[in-house]
């Protein structure tokens, strides 16, 4: 499945959380001298109570009874195996790491994608996943309003905020800092028990 596409599907995943229960998130942070690291987890499930294969529309109930309608793409293989009663998973994760690069080098970017998509008679569902490395310069460093501005491979300038006094004093002016920013969604169906 093209990429493109995938974050199409994704995004209406996204969309589609009015419809899933109440989503369940878990977050963890842990940091040391020049280096930290976050991670953010989030769950929810609906149920499937309606198909118009003519118009690939599933209909999808969360706990609270809240129905909602969703259009699935053709390019989503076996939807033909979907049924009343199974259960969509959805589980999205984002992380975020940066740390000091204590090397002077060239500012850069590289951005990595992973798909997979369902075998043929699997029920529907996949993964998709982008990676993000960005090596930047460290311009200013302002312990007061305990911010960085760092300059990113294309000049733009941004201002990160840093919790950690301990953080802080580890990063000087001319540093360099690489961040890696990954995102992950996964989407599966549980078939109806007994089905």
């Amino acid at each position: 499945m093209h990429f493109r596409k995938l974050w199409v599907a994704a995004a209406l995943a996204g969309v589609a959380g009015v419809a899933l229960a109440q989503p369940e998130t878990s977050s963890h942070v842990a940091s040391g001298v020049g280096a930290v690291m976050a991670t953010k987890t989030t769950r929810a499930t609906a149920t499937v109570v309606g198909i118009d294969a003519a118009t690939r529309t599933v209909s999808l109930k969360n706990r609270q009874g809240k129905v909602t309608d969703l259009h699935v793409g053709d390019d989503v293989r076996n939807f033909d195996q979907l049924h009343k009663g199974d259960v969509v998973s959805v589980e999205y994760t984002e992380a975020l790491s940066v740390s000091m690069v204590r090397q002077s080098g060239i500012r850069s970017s590289i951005e990595r994608e992973t798909a997979e998509r369902a075998q043929p008679g699997d029920k529907p569902g996949g993964t998709i996943g982008r990676e993000v490395t960005v090596t930047a310069d460290v311009v200013k460093v302002d312990a007061k309003s305990g911010t960085v501005t760092l300059k990113g491979p294309k000049g733009k300038q941004v201002d990160v905020h840093v919790n950690d006094p301990q953080q802080l004093k580890a990063i000087r002016r001319g540093d360099q800092v690489q961040a890696v920013y990954t995102e992950a969604l996964a989407i599966s169906v549980t078939p109806k028990t007994g089905h």
